[in-house]
């Protein structure tokens, strides 16, 4: 479904394959439902051929009986010739009935028809009637017989009880008789139960071809009901249907709304398309129904045919235009294929390889030319990233092996720092411990004093004894002076250098870089003076890396720490104040004077709380001060503040108090 391929031909075949079909399917959907159309617009035309002939022969039998009835022959005929008259005329005019009612007859309740109370009014009218078996009998037992019918069973039609139909639609006529000597009504009619003759001159008339004088395959029935009384619908070869009933759909519409039916229908056993339309008798009541109609099997087989035609004529162009699509495409498949091809050599590693269509000039060798054009490039700037690759490769090694001498520095500079914390701890005990050991040396040196003022001359047999005294406590002396030498080595040092802060304190940064880096510390600094201070620079950098230590332990190895350095004057002194802050959690306010105080420590079974009380002890030394507070926004910070140097000044400065 991906392929470029399967999805061209979707798109090349798609028309002819489904638009085309659909097309077609509603083409001859139009033509069908065009061609059902003309079918009911002819047989409409039929029926409206038949209404015409049925009205005809309504209104030339009234005509006809106006005639007999104004005719010299009746006015001169005596009542006794009446009968001979009646059936002379009944013969020539077709009639099945035919009488005179005087107007006292007239009035009689059995011949009390619509006809002919108008006609007793002096109109002469002419209707469909229905007559029924008793006043069939009493005109004539011949006609009652012919009217009579055995119903049979239908499919489709409305169920009945019903199993004759003894009734008959009469064209019924009445025209009035003005005679001197005998005013009355002359009435006539004809039967069209059984009426053959009727039924084959409505289907003459509307199925016949002019031009061939054949007639075409057509029905045509007279209903009364909906029971067919005279049709030349067959149920058999050679039987007519006569009996048969219409279906339920065509009774209700017709009979019960009074609507013509012009549609497809159902007749007797096979569907017709067919035209009902209603009539009405004398009283206004729809009583039956006329009916033309055409098989309809013909015309559905000649839209079938017409379908299957189209359909192999599309199957015929389709197979005769589907290779030569296919050959013409494949001009456009090979070099997308190709493409294709090329594509997935060099996914898979192959830089070298091309499409190469030659002299190709479609837009599609074009195409190709610009993916060789970039396949190039893309090669070219391959071989250039391998040879940055392999730079950068070189150098990165240089700079690891740099990294890694430098990181071992910093191992080495971090295990003095530590050697110098522990030396510092050392330092303070070995000067508390000279400071205990010279008290008790210098009473025995004061001891030994006074024996030797006290004996005087007497001294000399112990002289050898006092000497010994005196040199173990001259030993000790020099003993407790190395110690102290060793204990403060700030106090034999030259405290006269000049230290720029600045420098220091961006050595100290290099130095804890490797702690800094292992978290995510952001360190700010803040260098606003260049002055110069009197301390030793190693003691500085051991009390400062102290510091920042200290904070970024307290934020847990992530925070920001903060480094200012700018001037600062205290009790008229010029100087330089150096702060450490960091986003920790603070010092406990209750704790905050202990901090340095020696062996004080918050790093339980970690620290020796030696490294606050040496770095005080080293400022102090240095006529500074250092000093802890808590910020408002939080986090602890340390201050550190140095004497400016000044190389005039002899006299010490003194030392503030923490």
């Amino acid at each position: 479904m991906n392929s470029v391929r399967f999805r061209l031909m979707i798109l090349a075949l798609a028309p002819m394959v489904l638009l085309m079909p659909l097309m077609l399917f509603l083409g001859m959907t139009r033509w069908t439902a065009d061609y059902d159309q003309v079918l009911i617009a002819n047989v409409e035309s039929d029926l409206r051929i038949a209404e015409q002939y049925l009205s005809r022969l309504m209104v030339g039998t009234g005509e006809e009986l106006q005639a007999v009835a104004g005719s010299v022959e009746f006015a001169q005929a005596s009542p006794e010739d009446f009968d001979a008259f009646f059936d002379a005329k009944r013969g020539e005019l077709d009639l099945d009935f035919l009488y005179y009612l005087s107007m006292q007859d007239v009035g009689d309740v059995q011949a009390s028809w619509p006809v002919i109370d108008m006609a007793a009014t002096g109109t002469s009218r002419t209707e469909i009637d229905i007559f029924s078996g008793p006043d069939l009998e009493a005109i004539s037992p011949e006609l009652a017989v012919r009217a009579r019918l055995s119903l049979i069973e239908t499919e489709a039609a409305v169920p009945t009880d019903r199993t004759v139909e003894d009734r008959g639609m009469v064209i019924h006529s009445a025209t009035p008789v003005a005679l001197p000597d005998r005013a009355g009504v002359l009435v006539g009619g004809v039967l069209l139960n059984r009426n053959l003759a009727f039924i084959d001159t409505i289907n003459a008339l509307v199925y016949l071809e002019e031009e061939t004088g054949a007639l075409r395959q057509g029905t045509a029935t007279l209903f009364l009901d909906d029971v067919r009384v005279s049709t030349n619908v067959r149920l058999f070869e050679d039987v007519r249907a006569l009996g048969t009933r219409v279906s339920a759909a065509v009774r209700g519409e017709v009979l019960g709304n009074g609507r013509t039916w012009l549609d497809r229908a159902f007749v007797v056993n096979d569907w017709y398309i067919s035209g009902y339309l209603p009539l009405t008798d004398s009283f206004g009541t729809y009583v039956g129904m006329l009916y033309v109609g055409f098989l309809e099997e013909p015309f559905t087989a000649a839209k079938r045919n017409a379908f299957l035609w189209i359909l192999g004529a599309f199957a015929a162009v389709l197979l005769l235009s589907a290779p030569l699509f296919l050959r013409l495409a494949k001009g456009i498949f090979a070099p997308l294929e190709r493409m294709t091809h090329t594509m997935s050599l060099v996914q898979s590693g192959n830089l070298s390889a091309r499409i190469d269509l030659g002299e190709a000039r479609d837009e599609v060798g074009q195409v190709a030319g610009h993916l060789d054009d970039l396949l190039d490039q893309v090669q070219q700037r391959d071989r250039e990233l391998r040879t940055l690759n392999q730079d950068l490769n070189d150098r990165v090694d240089k700079r690891t092996a740099e990294l890694k001498r430098t990181n071992e520095k910093l191992e080495e500079t971090f295990r003095q720092l530590v050697m110098s914390e522990k030396l510092a701890s050392i330092g303070e005990i070995t000067a508390g411990v000279a400071h205990e050991i010279n008290n008790p040396v210098a009473v025995i040196q004061g001891n030994v004093d006074v024996i030797r003022e006290s004996l005087g001359e007497g001294s000399a047999a112990i002289q050898t004894e006092l000497g010994l005294v005196d040199r173990q406590v001259s030993r000790i002396q020099t003993i407790v002076g190395k110690l102290l030498q060793f204990a403060r080595p700030g106090e034999f040092a030259d405290l006269e250098q000049a230290v720029p802060v600045a420098p220091v304190v961006k050595d100290c940064l290099v130095l804890v870089n490797h702690v800094l880096s292992q978290g995510n510390i952001e360190v700010k600094t803040q260098t606003d003076t260049t002055l110069q201070v009197r301390i030793d620079p190693g003691e500085l950098q051991q009390v400062l890396i102290n510091l920042i230590m200290n904070a970024v332990q307290a934020m847990g190895g992530h925070g920001t720490l903060t480094l200012r350095v700018e001037p600062s004057d205290r009790d008229s002194i010029a100087g330089v104040a150096v702060s450490v802050q960091d986003t920790g959690p603070g010092i406990d306010p209750a704790l905050i004077d202990q901090v340095f105080a020696p062996f004080y420590s918050t790093k339980q079974a970690e620290g020796t709380g030696l490294g606050l009380s040496i770095s005080q002890t080293l400022i102090q030394r240095a006529g500074g001060l250092i000093r802890a507070r808590n910020t408002p926004e939080g986090g602890a910070c340390f201050e550190i503040w140095l004497p400016v140097h000044v190389p005039e000044q002899t006299k010490a400065i003194p030392v503030a108090a923490t």
